[in-house]
């Protein structure tokens, strides 16, 4: 079993139920699935680059990402139906674990001049959205085998009720919140 889902049942839950005087453990907001997208905008020209970017992402969640295609016309980005424009990877059970784990743990600790993610991302649902400027700082990606440096973004969908549930749940959780 992820470490991080023994932290979260053996220290969390209880710690949320004491605090929100929550009846149930099913009460208690859990994070239910993580969605790693990168967008590839120079696909239209290099056909090559979303090779890349699948590669890319297949090293970092250890899952083989679908390739999101256009889904209309546009005609000033040379952008037509049906051509690949990103790829993305939705993570659920042990595999969202390990990839939280790491995230938190490893690759967030790694971001130059880093001073805490900011604690407003969140949707109004109790959904965070993470944007990251480069998949570097993931260990698993080598920094001369990549093509060109691609953000990406993380979105962890939880099922607190409100922003303030999903922030305490991320926070014992670990996960490095600005002040």
């Amino acid at each position: 079993m992820a470490r991080l889902k023994d932290i979260y049942q053996q220290d969390v839950v209880p710690k949320l139920m004491k605090e929100n005087k929550y009846k149930s453990v099913m009460q208690v907001p859990k994070i239910t699935k993580i969605t790693v997208n990168v967008g590839v905008g120079e696909a239209t020209q290099n056909s090559k680059a979303i090779d890349a970017a699948v590669e890319d992402l297949t090293k970092i969640t250890g899952r083989k990402p679908k390739v999101n295609k256009a889904r209309q016309n546009i005609s000033n980005f040379k952008l037509r139906e049906g051509m690949p424009i990103g790829c993305s990877v939705t993570l659920r059970r042990d595999a969202m674990w390990e990839f939280f784990d790491r995230l938190v743990n490893v690759a967030i600790p790694r971001i130059r001049d880093f001073r805490g993610i900011s604690p407003k991302a969140f949707d109004g649902r109790g959904n965070f959205n993470l944007g990251l400027k480069e998949q570097l700082m993931f260990p698993e990606i080598d920094y001369d085998k990549i093509d060109k440096i691609r953000g990406m973004n993380i979105s962890i969908t939880t099922t607190a009720q409100s922003d303030d549930e999903a922030r305490q749940l991320l926070a014992e959780m670990g996960f490095p919140f600005s002040k």
